[in-house]
């Protein structure tokens, strides 16, 4: 008797583990299920970007572009449309399609370095410029500092076409310097190229280096951007989207391939204007800046140093980055946060990050082919950036 309750026993919790692993099994699958339907309805629709995109190239926007979306450290949407010019045997763009990245330069390289070197104790943001030009003390400039520079609240004008007056990079560099100031500095925000001009000269200054080396050396190398570069060989010129040229060249040498004159001055290399580049490439500086300043376990920049540049003060505009208008008209739309940061290139190009959603987007477009009149591209950025977040909420 007791051995048959001890079999009946047995039996019963065998068949009753059995149960519960099968049980558990099923509910392991189902939340399997789940999860996959969960990350399914999460993927974004892109379809209405890709409309707006194709209609951006066929209402002459631009010739072509690239642009990449990146949300939650991946890349969610990289695609090019239309061809390298308007020409129906142009050769189409690609993703691999090489930009002349304008004013990125501003942001993506000489912001970049000046990171590093402030970190380094290199460059302190509240030196006068004076300390490294002692000739722009001229004309009330004496105590501009570098972050006034950065912020571009210097005082300094606009743009200057240096070109009709000089020959050179130094008689250039030497023209700002005798420069006289359009407003008092610290109390207007006036978007300079001749800010990071000066920037540019300073970096190469402290680091006795070229930009463009500074820069290789630091990100473009480690980081694997291997398309992104100054003064692109011709080899490369197939990849290249035409830009035209900005202002009349009438030196007596060749002009350098970039769009922008005051950069062609300078060789092709200038801390405002001059970087070539493509949409891939620069997915992995804006991911390194959106991680901290760290990418694939490689440290580029401290945090805290990212946080310094990018976060927003009294001023308009961050260190070297611009900010989203509160209440105002944005390139970046209606729809991203308030502590987005970016800029603006003037052949057609735009970064923005939303640090809120984890968002980017990089447009890169070749708009000034062949003339910079066409200024389609003013409307189309807010509809693009108010696009790409309907699309990935």
């Amino acid at each position: 008797m007791f051995n048959v309750r001890l079999r009946y026993r047995s039996g019963y919790g065998r068949f009753a583990m059995n149960a519960l692993r099968s049980f558990l099994t099923i509910l392991v699958s189902v939340a399997l299920m789940m999860a996959a339907l969960t990350a399914e309805a999460k993927t974004p629709d892109f379809a209405a970007l890709d409309s707006l995109m194709k209609r951006a190239v066929a209402d002459s926007v631009f010739p072509g572009a690239s642009l990449a979306v990146m949300l939650h450290g991946k890349t969610v949407y990289h695609k090019a449309f239309g061809r390298l010019t308007y020409d129906p045997a142009s050769a189409p763009a690609d993703t691999t399609t090489i930009y002349d990245a304008a004013s990125l330069t501003k942001a993506v390289v000489t912001t970049s370095i000046a990171m590093q070197l402030v970190e380094r104790d290199s460059l302190d943001l509240a030196t006068p410029v004076s300390r490294f030009r002692p000739g722009f003390a001229a004309n009330g400039k004496e105590r501009i500092t570098i972050e006034q520079l950065m912020r571009h609240i210097s005082g300094l004008r606009a743009h200057a076409y240096f070109a009709e007056t000089c020959a050179n990079r130094d008689e250039a560099l030497e023209a700002i310097d005798r420069d006289t100031l359009v407003s008092a500095p610290g109390t207007k925000t006036e978007y300079s190229d001749l800010n990071f001009m000066l920037l540019g000269s300073i970096v190469e200054q402290i680091t006795d280096k070229s930009l463009a080396a500074n820069f290789h050396a630091r990100f473009a190398a480690p980081l694997g951007m291997n398309s992104t570069m100054f003064t692109p060989p011709p080899s490369l010129t197939p990849r290249i989207a035409p830009t035209g040229e900005d202002g009349v060249w009438t030196l007596p040498r060749p002009r350098p391939l970039v769009n922008d004159q005051n950069a062609a001055l300078l060789g092709g290399v200038s801390g405002h204007a001059g970087l070539f580049t493509t949409t891939g490439d620069l997915q992995k500086l804006v991911r390194m800046l959106m991680n901290g300043g760290e990418l694939d376990g490689k440290r580029y920049i401290k945090a805290s140093t990212v946080k310094r540049f990018l976060k927003r003060t009294d001023a308009l505009r961050a260190l070297g980055w611009d900010l989203v208008t509160p209440g105002g008209k944005s390139s970046a739309g209606h729809r991203f946060s308030a502590t987005s940061w970016g800029h603006l290139g003037f052949t057609g190009t735009s970064i923005w990050v939303d640090p809120e959603k984890d968002l980017a987007v990089i447009l890169l477009s070749n708009r000034v082919w062949p003339t910079p009149e066409n200024i389609k591209i003013r409307k189309f950025r807010p509809v693009l950036h108010d696009t790409v977040v309907e699309c990935v909420e």
